[in-house]
């Protein structure tokens, strides 16, 4: 009977006339058809080749308003900071050469609904309090911080709208192997779009931190949802990659074909890379081994930078796949902010005749106090910070840290110690021949922090008060922050936190013996644990004291919060006063408040709880006058 059948249907199929519908002829050549389009090699394989499947028109539609969200978040943003910035410009001019009891105008919020605004949404924190203080699970070893309410709301709106992308898909499509085609060419499509954003926000000198005014910090923090996006949308490429290759091949054909072509083998590669870099950029895995994370981030970061230009560019499309030109714009803007960090370091501490140096001395408290001395003159704004590398202290490392102090002369001695360097920078002066010293205080943690303080420390052991290393800095950045149109500045600091704040008193000072600034008060509070770590900003606070009028305008409370002995915590002036303990935050704004002149600004740069605690006064405070907060900090 098998063999009747067989040869029925071969006599059938050199039939010409058996063709038609309802015979048994054609019932049995459509029984055949239908097996052969059951084969894998005929249905299958072309979902996991070229662009079969992929609904390219959807995602460059998805590219464009993806693209067309971000730059209109940027535009909006620009928007808001030209007409502060111009509000600031008037308020500072109409202001500056008023006295303190003309200022009344500026002391009231002009628009009623602003205080609310503050308050509730853009200098809330996302709960009750908490916002920079970090979740530690050990002494050594946290969970990160909370965002504000803004960034949560900013961070949920992208989100929630790559998720809306990503979900647009022909969910009727009954061929599963197509429909993996379509996720294919939509993931990898997104994964490459938040490539673009991802390297701006990772740049230090990224343009839109002074376009913008935002801070770095905040950048950083929307890198690092958007790197966990792309490395989401790079996972999920890859399974739909895999789930049809997987089931026209095998798992033995599968692996066999993805080392055969660079197309498969770099995208693989690719993925591990940014699965690898999503796991240790945890929170808890980043601050445990952040100096070995930070290495390993950009090391990987290069790779998968070179992975992706090879896979868009090694595919089996004619002039590789279209979003090649969106990997070396990635390229060439990851080159041209290390381009720039390089241009800066050599600038700042390298010309034909000198190179900078770093005096190092050993401070009370576990602190060092660095004075580099660039061989160059450098115009540094207060609120500024720079990057850091010590010669033989692991120099390949460069480290954030606030600049609290800055001299320039043109017959600086090149060995003079920072505790010696006391006098008001000189007025006149050739800067074609000048030096810029640059001091800062750096807390010792773990690291590279602890390796340079126990270097100093054993320098002055051995019969000296610092020691002398080769150093660079890169820098300066931000900076941004003007308070020059306020007539009333709040300055919180804790601990080494005070860096911050010092170049801001000293400015205002002689902004107001210059008459170019409105401030006409300065309440400067400090936080510190021993009254020993007075003795880091001894130099400087010399100076301040010793500037004209200073007494008119500047208050200073200093909180000690484990006195060793009560007699040390004396007040030295009415101006100039110390304290047991720590400090009531809310009651004290509140006097400020009660006090204040014209509008008034609240800085914090401290840790975490302190900025928490600011925060929460500042808030509290919001009603009738005008009150800004801005805080300075580093998380990462």
């Amino acid at each position: 009977m098998d063999k009747f059948s067989s040869l029925h249907r071969r006599m059938a199929d050199l039939d010409p006339f058996a063709t038609e519908p309802g015979t048994p002829t054609m019932v049995i050549r459509a029984a055949d058809e239908a097996a052969t389009d059951a084969e894998p090699t005929s249905t299958i394989a072309p979902y996991y080749q070229e662009l079969n499947g992929v609904n390219q028109p959807m995602n460059m539609a998805f590219k464009e308003a993806l693209w067309w969200m971000l730059g209109g978040a940027a535009v909006i943003i620009l928007a808001i900071r030209i007409g502060q910035l111009a509000w600031a410009q008037l308020r500072q001019v109409s202001a500056m050469s008023a006295p303190r009891e003309k200022q009344g105008y500026w002391k009231v919020s002009q628009w009623s609904w602003m205080p609310a605004l503050k308050k509730h949404f853009i200098y809330a924190p996302l709960g009750h309090k908490r916002h920079n203080r970090e979740f530690r699970l050990s002494s050594a070893m946290n969970v990160g911080t909370l965002p504000s309410r803004f960034h949560t709301i900013i961070i949920s709106v992208y989100l929630l709208s790559n998720l809306a992308y990503m979900f647009v898909l022909d969910w009727d499509n009954e061929n599963k192997f197509a429909f993996c085609a379509e996720v294919r060419g939509r993931s990898g499509t997104l994964a490459l779009v938040n490539m673009v954003p991802l390297i701006i926000m990772a740049g230090r000198n990224n343009p839109l931190i002074p376009l913008l005014q935002v801070s770095f910090d905040t950048y950083n923090l929307l890198h690092r949802w958007m790197g966990r996006v792309v490395v989401i949308e790079s996972v999920i490429h890859t399974i739909a990659w895999a789930i049809p290759a997987v089931a026209d091949l095998g798992w033995d054909g599968a692996s066999k074909l993805v080392v055969s072509e660079w197309f498969l083998v770099s995208g693989l590669i690719g993925t591990v890379l940014m699965a690898l870099l999503l796991l240790t950029s945890f929170s808890p895995v980043r601050h445990a081994f952040y100096e070995t994370f930070l290495n390993a981030h950009i090391a990987m970061a290069a790779v998968i930078f070179a992975c992706t230009w090879v896979h868009c560019d090694t595919a089996h499309i004619k002039g590789g796949l279209p979003q090649l030109p969106w990997i070396i714009g990635i390229v060439v803007l990851w080159a041209l902010d290390r381009t720039a960090r390089f241009v800066r370091l050599v600038y700042a501490n390298y010309t034909m005749k000198d190179s900078t140096f770093a005096i190092c001395e050993p401070m009370p408290c576990e602190a060092t106090r660095v004075t580099l001395q660039l061989p160059r003159y450098m115009d540094i704004r207060p609120g500024t910070h720079a990057y850091l590398r010590f010669g033989g202290i692991n120099f390949w490392e460069s480290h954030p840290f606030s600049i609290a102090w800055v001299e320039q002369s043109d017959n600086v001695d090149p060995v003079l110690p920072a505790s010696e360097l006391e006098k008001n920078p000189y007025v006149h002066f050739d800067r074609t021949k000048a030096f810029t010293s640059v001091s800062f205080l750096i807390g010792a943690h773990t690291g590279i922090t602890r390796k340079l303080y126990e270097a100093a420390k054993k320098g002055a052991m051995h019969g000296g008060h610092a020691i002398k290393i080769k150093a660079a800095m890169e820098g300066p950045y931000a900076g941004h922050h003007s308070l020059d149109s306020y007539g009333h500045v709040v300055l919180f600091a804790g601990s080494t936190g005070i860096t911050h704040q010092l170049g801001y008193v000293r400015h205002l000072l002689n902004g107001y013996n210059d008459g170019t600034v409105a401030t006409r008060r300065i309440t400067l509070v400090w936080i510190i644990r021993e009254y020993e770590a007075l003795e880091w900003v001894r130099p400087y606070m010399d100076a301040i004291l010793r500037i004209p009028n200073r007494k008119d305008v500047l208050r200073i409370n200093v909180f000690v919060t484990r006195p060793q002995n009560a007699r040390d915590i004396t007040s030295a002036s009415s101006t100039v006063k110390m304290f047991p303990g720590r400090p009531n935050i809310p009651l004290l704004l509140v006097k400020e408040i009660q006090e204040q002149i014209g509008a008034m600004c609240v800085t914090v740069c401290g840790p975490g709880a302190l900025a928490d605690d600011v925060r929460s006064a500042a808030r509290a405070v919001q009603g009738e006058t005008c009150v800004d907060l801005i805080e300075e900090s580093f998380t990462w």
